[in-house]
């Protein structure tokens, strides 16, 4: 119960803990995870009685129960009847907004003892069943098959998909008011909202919606905002460059606490690229007093989030020290050299009847016949996503010129907190791909071979992973990756030697990236 405390020696667990996550998008808070975000707050705010709390995003409902117990101890010398206190608390400091009617249900147990707080069993009598948690099951607002307000898809969260289902149009963000909601200011916004949307394909192609909870939360502008999300936002994430610029550059965000490794903040909960909890203050700008969690080991610094002439977020101040060393030799990047998946104008989809079948353009306006064996006119190989066709030579409509090049392919498709990349190859001339692969176009085998060796080393691995948390490895995670002269195979050693790093920096980049064939 709220106050409550385990007696004499007896471990008395917190049920809170022990909860399974609906999913790797909504996942449940560990109340010590909550608690090292509360502690986070001016300690004077839960010795206040007219400080005022939301959660924007109620799952189990721990985050109202933990400040509902540390403002019951703060207003003790103010409040002195207990009933009179929580009565207090309960109806006029902590509000919520439920994702689901389940989590509704259950946030109102773990704040009120009880589901319905309209009933004798609640630790303070509300009037409706609901209390100051609330949850509307509205429908989105769809225009040209997309929700107007979160992006959703027509075809996946339309009214005949979800009929007798949760819409998951959650009410905190399909407004433009969102101050209507409970028609109050609020001092201290918290919450760990919904990660993403189901897009209608795989984990990859999700929408991520948790950036939209944020800038709700910023509109209401309280006092203190306090959030924990993924952590892909610092480098990359679909539909997110306009909020990592606006985040990067934010002089109130004064803490930020980063877990690369999401079981570490989560257990036993994966989610790629880590999460994150930040502090955001309304009326106090300044550096950013950053904590890198690896395990148990922690690192700090204190810096701005935006590095000059950077346009993402570096983890760690060791990252910043090798990142500088590199970029003070002015090389141009290998990025610049990197083509997309599409340089030949070809997706991904293939499509087998036989020995015959279709591949898709990129655009998915069309397709042209291919075999799986080379065959008469069908004479120029395409490297696919599982192995190889042949197309005709002109099938191939754009460029063209590049076919009879030699080519470097890296898949787009890396290996994050492992090799980082994926298995390279070289494409040889009468040869193209698909979309399942970025292309380096080369000037021989040589020096295609030599691209190879750079590649494949640690350092060059390293700085790609400063770049994505993802498995999807577009041209743009290898912006930090310096040009080479490729007229020369590369080793760590050299590469090392040439950006003069220290024994310590050369430790770390060995300790985090994986040998590779």
């Amino acid at each position: 119960t709220i106050g409550g405390s385990a007696m004499n020696d007896t471990y008395n667990p917190d049920v809170l803990s022990c909860l399974a996550n609906l999913s790797n998008d909504e996942v449940f808070t560990p109340p010590a995870v909550v608690n090292q975000m509360l502690d986070l707050l001016p300690p004077e705010l839960f010795r206040d009685s007219t400080t005022t709390f939301l959660d924007i995003g109620c799952k189990s409902g721990v985050f109202l129960r933990e400040i509902a117990k540390r403002l019951i101890t703060g207003l003790a010398e103010e409040i002195p009847d207990l009933q009179t206190r929580v009565d207090h608390i309960l109806h006029r400091q902590v509000f919520g907004i439920a994702t689901t009617e389940l989590t509704s249900l259950v946030a109102r147990r773990t704040l009120y003892c009880s589901k319905y707080p309209n009933c004798r069993y609640s630790a303070s009598r509300f009037e409706t069943v609901e209390g100051n948690i609330r949850f509307r099951n509205i429908p989105h607002e769809f225009v040209n098959g997309r929700c107007k307000w979160c992006g959703a898809s027509e075809d996946q969260f339309g009214a005949a998909k979800r009929k007798g289902l949760e819409t998951h149009a959650y009410e905190f963000i399909h407004t433009a008011h969102p101050e209507e909601i409970f028609n109050m200011k609020f001092d201290v916004i918290v919450g760990n909202p919904p990660y993403q949307l189901s897009d209608g394909g795989n984990a990859a192609s999700a929408m991520p919606i948790y950036h939209k909870f944020v800038e709700q939360a910023q509109r209401l502008n309280p006092r203190y905002l306090i959030m924990i999300v993924p952590a892909r936002w610092y480098v990359g994430g679909r539909g997110l460059d306009q909020f990592r610029a606006k985040m990067l550059t934010d002089k109130r965000i004064r803490v930020l606490h980063d877990f690369p490794c999401a079981e570490d903040c989560f257990p036993g909960v994966e989610i790629k690229g880590g999460v994150c909890f930040w502090l955001w203050c309304r009326d106090n700008e300044g550096v950013c007093r950053v904590w890198t969690h690896n395990g148990e080991d922690v690192e700090y610094s204190e810096r701005y989030l935006l590095e000059e002439g950077m346009d993402t977020f570096v983890r760690t101040a060791k990252d910043v020290s090798i990142l500088n060393k590199v970029r003070k030799n002015e090389m141009s990047s290998l990025f610049k050299h990197i083509n997309a998946g599409r340089h030949f104008g070809f997706h991904t989809l293939v499509t087998w009847q036989g020995e015959e079948g279709t591949l898709q353009t990129a655009d998915g306006t069309s397709s042209y016949p291919i075999r799986k064996m080379k065959h008469g006119s069908y004479d120029i190989k395409v490297y696919i996503s599982h192995g190889e066709c042949w197309i005709k030579r002109s099938d191939v409509f754009k460029h063209a010129e590049d076919v009879d090049k030699y080519k470097v392919l890296i898949p787009r498709s890396g290996n994050p907190g492992s090799t980082v990349i994926g298995k390279l190859r070289i494409s040889e001339p009468a040869t193209c791909s698909s979309n399942t692969f970025n292309v380096m176009v080369c000037t021989d085998r040589h020096e295609a071979i030599n691209v190879i060796s750079y590649l494949q080393t640690k350092f060059a691995r390293y700085l790609v992973s400063l770049r994505t948390t993802t498995q999807e490895t577009p041209p743009k995670a290898f912006a930090f990756v310096p040009m080479q002269d490729f007229s020369k195979p590369w080793t760590d050693a050299e590469l090392y030697a040439k950006y003069k790093l220290t024994d310590d920096e050369i430790a770390f980049i060995e300790s985090m990236i994986k040998p590779m064939e």
